[in-house]
Formats: structure tokens, C-alpha cells, sequence
């Protein structure tokens, strides 16, 4: 059988099958902690649901806890957990293994430990672990897949070993992959991992000086060497990816923000057009979830000189729905905000699609920088 074909069906394999589309309704789950300060990061393990970004305090059923930068809850209840490492600065990133989860941002320490913006934590009690680097630059995202932990940013050196915007860690040793070491030659916002393959996204040019990989590339999950067949063209800065078996689905800024969904040899399926950035997307069900700064959805590709849709729009409030086939459903919860929302996840567990940013109104409702539909 040829090459390609055996990718593409690693691939679908690895990932969950596009059953039909969930309902999910556009009303926020009252039972879901809200937060003082923006929520970046959400990572799943199990039923627990660990949330990081810049706040200093987390209210659940009508109290209010100290949770500087990094909490957690039972994403069935909504109930808060004494899960409470304190990092000192911003948290940009979450990745949950089996016996971990891992953090990374602009921190310097964590729980009084010192870790310069990557740390390894207990998932139960929340210990510091022993997993430490230094990183002379800004992690944006991690994932983790193929027994590695999968860092992406804008950094030159991890662990005094030289990178290009992106490294890997052993997930047994904690150590550097010193085999992984693709170059990317500008910021990567966005990792995604698909059995033997990484997905890389960002504001970069070329990722290995290989053309065709400007702003969105595939590299293999061990070598790091580039995908020769995935070639997409994306027209603008991805600030995040989402995968399922139809393709690869990513969220972009510029001038207008898009939600592009291309197939595993990089050719366009279909692409949303809004009047601001995308910068957070996930999928199931056969649904494109997308999340941003806009307000509106364009109903063609074209927008203006400032982004504005140019042949009509429907109204979308950081926060809108996309079909298979690009069409835009009816899911629309307004949000509030000039960031609005920052980060979607998919909890397979609960059944929800959960939403962190600073928005702090949903549908003129309370609903501070976290929501579940």
C-alpha cells in the first residue's frame, strides 16, 4: 500500500471517530468555577479539569478561594479541589499525563520551588516534581504524545542546549530529547499530536529552512524531521490547532480572523471568515468550535482593509459553530470582552465544550473567564 494511505489511517485510528454532532447548548453550566483574573490553559485528566492563566481566585457555589494561577475541579460537579500550586506568574500552557501535569509561562517559581517557566506537578495534591529547565524565552504550548512533552514558544535555548522555538522532554526521564529538534524560525503558538505526527502552528516562515511549512507544518513525532506531504497555505498567524479524522483545523489572526479546516495533505475543506482573530478552536462531533476577539461571522471568504465583513454578516460574540462542510449552525453564546475567549477544550468526560478567556458576561449573565456548554 503507498505511504500516504497508511498515514491517514494512523492517523483516523488514533483519533476519536466524527460520530454525529453533540447538542451543546449555547447556555453555560452554572456548576463551573469562575476566576479574578484570565484562564489560559485548561487540560483534562479523567473527570479532573486543571485551568491556569492570570488569576489569583477561583468562586465555586458562591464562595471564593485563593488559586494563584493554577486550580482544578471535578468537571461533573463543578466542585473546586484543594488542587492549589501557586505559580508567581502568568500560566500559559497545560499538559495532563497519567502521573502528572505539566505547566509552563512567565513563572519563576511555583509553590515557593524555584522553575523557570516549565514545571512538573502531582495531579492529586499538587507537588512540585522533580522536572527542571531553564528557557531563555516565552513558552505558549505544550502536548504531550509518543512518550514525550511536546514544548512550542518563543525561546533559543532550553536547558542551555540551543532550540528553535520548540524542544521535547522524555516524559520517563524528564530529560531533553536530544534527537527531537526541529527549528522553527519564529514563534510557535500551537502544538497538536496525532500519532507519528506533530502539528506545529504559529508565526513562523519555514520550520527545517523546508519550503511550503509557512505558518503550519507537520513533523514526525520522533525524528522531527518534516512531513514531505502536508503543505498547507495559510494566510495568516495560527494561534491554535484542533485535529479530528476529517483533517486538521487551525485558528487564525490577521486582519480578520479565519477558521481554516485543511485534509492530512494540506488542501483547503473550508474556511469561516470573522471581523476579528480567532485565536481558540477544538472539534467534535463532526462541529468546528471557535473562539476570539470577534463579533461577527463574515457569510463569504472577503473581508475589508480592517477586517470588517464585506458581503453581509451574521452576529457571533467571540464565540461561534461550524459545520463539516463549513457552514455556520446556530451555537451562538454571546461573550463579552475585548479579548474574549482565549482557549476551547473538548471534556469528553462531562460532555461539554469548555471556554476560558476574560470574557466576564455570557448572554448579559455573569459568567467570569470560564464556561461549560
Amino acid at each position: 500500500m503507498p505511504r500516504l494511505p497508511l498515514v491517514l489511517l494512523a492517523l483516523a485510528a488514533l483519533l476519536l471517530p466524527a460520530a454525529a454532532a453533540p447538542a451543546v447548548s449555547p447556555t453555560a453550566r452554572s456548576s463551573a468555577p469562575t476566576f479574578n483574573g484570565g484562564v489560559y490553559a485548561v487540560a483534562h485528566r479523567g473527570a479532573t479539569t486543571y485551568v491556569g492563566g492570570t488569576f489569583t481566585t477561583a468562586t465555586a457555589n458562591g464562595r471564593t478561594y485563593p488559586r494563584e494561577r493554577l486550580a482544578a475541579f471535578d468537571s461533573r460537579t463543578g466542585k473546586l479541589l484543594d488542587w492549589s500550586p501557586r505559580a508567581d506568574g502568568v500560566v500559559r500552557a497545560l499538559a495532563a499525563t497519567s502521573d502528572s501535569v505539566y505547566a509552563a509561562g512567565d513563572f519563576h517559581t511555583v509553590s515557593g520551588e524555584r522553575r523557570d517557566s516549565l514545571v512538573r506537578l502531582h495531579p492529586t495534591d499538587g507537588a512540585v516534581r522533580s522536572f527542571r529547565h531553564t528557557l531563555s524565552g516565552t513558552p505558549y504550548t505544550l502536548a504531550s504524545g509518543n512518550g514525550r512533552l511536546y514544548l512550542g514558544g518563543s525561546f533559543t535555548h532550553v536547558a542551555g542546549e540551543k532550540r528553535g522555538n520548540v524542544a521535547a522532554f522524555s516524559l520517563t526521564t524528564g530529560k531533553l530529547d536530544t534527537r527531537w529538534r526541529p527549528v522553527a524560525d519564529d514563534t510557535v503558538h500551537a502544538i497538536a499530536v496525532a500519532g507519528p505526527r506533530v502539528y506545529l502552528g504559529g508565526g513562523f516562515h519555514f520550520v527545517g529552512a523546508v519550503k511550503g511549512t509557512l505558518r503550519l507544518a507537520s513533523v514526525n513525532a520522533v525524528s522531527g524531521k518534516v512531513d514531505p506531504v502536508f503543505r498547507p497555505r495559510v494566510p495568516a498567524e495560527v494561534r491554535a490547532i484542533s485535529l479530528d479524522p476529517t483533517g486538521v483545523h487551525v485558528a487564525t489572526a490577521g486582519v480578520g480572523g479565519r477558521a481554516i479546516s485543511y485534509s492530512y495533505t494540506g488542501a483547503v475543506r473550508w474556511q469561516r471568515v470573522f471581523d476579528g482573530d480567532a485565536t481558540a478552536i477544538a472539534t467534535t462531533g463532526g462541529i468546528t468550535y471557535v473562539g476570539g476577539h470577534f463579533d461577527n461571522a463574515c457569510l463569504t471568504e472577503r473581508n475589508g482593509v480592517k477586517g470588517g465583513c464585506v458581503d453581509g454578516s451574521r452576529r457571533r460574540l467571540k464565540l461561534a459553530a461550524v459545520t463539516s462542510k463549513g457552514q455556520l449552525t446556530s451555537w451562538a453564546p454571546k461573550a463579552n470582552g475585548v479579548i474574549g475567549v482565549r482557549v476551547l477544550s473538548v471534556n469528553r468526560v462531562a460532555g461539554t465544550i469548555e471556554a476560558g478567556g476574560d470574557f466576564t458576561t455570557l448572554d448579559g449573565r455573569a459568567r467570569h473567564r470560564f464556561a461549560a456548554f
